[in-house]
C-alpha cells in the first residue's frame, strides 16, 4: 500500500498552490476526496513502482480537472510540490491535460470526454491476459461523461466478459440528460456501490469491494456549490 507523507488536510493547501484553470476548479474540488482515499488506502502503487507490471492501475478518464490529482500525486511524492507552483506554464511539465509521458504516476493522456472508460477496459483485459489476477484497474468519469456513446459500448462490454474492475463515477448532477434509476441504472450487469462523495469511510468501504467476475461502479455524490 502506498505510504501517507502528508495529512489529508495538507492536500488543500497543495490544491491552492495551483493557479490559471480556474473555470475547471469545481471539477477539480469534486475529486479531491476520492482520489486522497484511493491513493492513501486503495491503490498499490507509489513513487518507487511506477513502472512495476504488477502495479495497481488508475486512469482519470474526468481530464478536464487534473488540478486535484496533481495536489494527491505531489502529496504522495511522485513529484516535488514545487510543481504545482507552474501548472500550464511554458516549461511546466504539468498541463491542463495530464501528460502520461511527462507526470509520473500518470498512465493515459486525457482530456476528451468519454474515452477513459473504454480504455480502462482495455487495460483490465490486458492485465487479466498477462496473469495479472491480483492487480486492480480503477477509472474516474464524471457524470456528464456518461451522455458520450461510447460509455455505453464500454459497460455492456465489460459485464459481458465478467471483466474485474472498478469505475467511479463523480455525481453533481453536471449531466445534461438524465437517467431512469438514477446513474447505476446505467451500469447494466455490475455490482454497485452509491456513496457520499466526501465520506472517506464510505469511499474505502466502497472502493475496496472486489467481484473477480464482474465490474464493479461506485457513484460518488458530490453536492454542487450553492444546493
Amino acid at each position: 500500500m502506498t505510504v501517507t507523507t502528508r495529512e489529508a488536510t495538507d492536500v488543500h493547501s497543495l490544491l491552492l498552490r495551483i493557479t490559471g484553470d480556474e473555470k475547471h476548479a469545481p471539477s477539480a474540488h469534486s475529486t479531491l476526496d476520492v482520489l486522497w482515499v484511493l491513493y492513501d488506502r486503495i491503490l498499490r502503487i507509489g513513487p518507487e513502482t511506477v513502472e512495476a507490471p504488477d502495479r495497481d492501475r488508475f486512469l482519470l478518464s474526468k481530464g478536464h480537472g487534473p488540478a486535484a490529482y496533481y495536489a494527491v500525486l505531489a502529496a504522495k511524492g511522485f513529484f516535488p510540490p514545487s510543481w504545482l507552483d507552474d501548472v500550464g506554464g511554458p516549461h511546466s511539465r504539468l498541463g491542463h491535460h495530464p501528460d502520461r509521458v511527462l507526470v509520473p504516476g500518470v498512465e493515459i493522456g486525457t482530456g476528451s470526454l468519454g474515452h477513459g472508460l473504454g480504455l480502462a477496459v482495455g487495460v483490465a483485459l490486458g492485465l487479466r491476459a498477462q496473469g495479472y489476477s491480483n492487480t486492480r484497474t480503477f477509472v474516474l468519469l464524471g457524470d456528464a461523461e456518461l451522455d458520450e456513446g461510447s460509455n455505453h459500448e464500454a459497460i455492456a462490454y465489460a459485464a459481458a466478459v465478467g471483466l474485474p474492475f472498478t469505475a467511479i463515477v463523480i455525481d453533481n448532477r453536471s449531466a445534461t440528460h438524465g437517467w431512469p434509476g438514477g446513474i447505476a441504472a446505467r451500469f447494466i450487469g455490475w455490482t454497485a456501490s452509491i456513496v457520499d462523495g466526501r465520506d472517506h469511510d464510505e469511499l474505502a468501504h466502497a472502493l475496496s469491494r472486489r467481484d473477480r467476475e464482474r465490474p464493479h461502479v461506485v457513484v460518488a455524490a458530490v453536492a454542487r456549490k450553492g444546493d
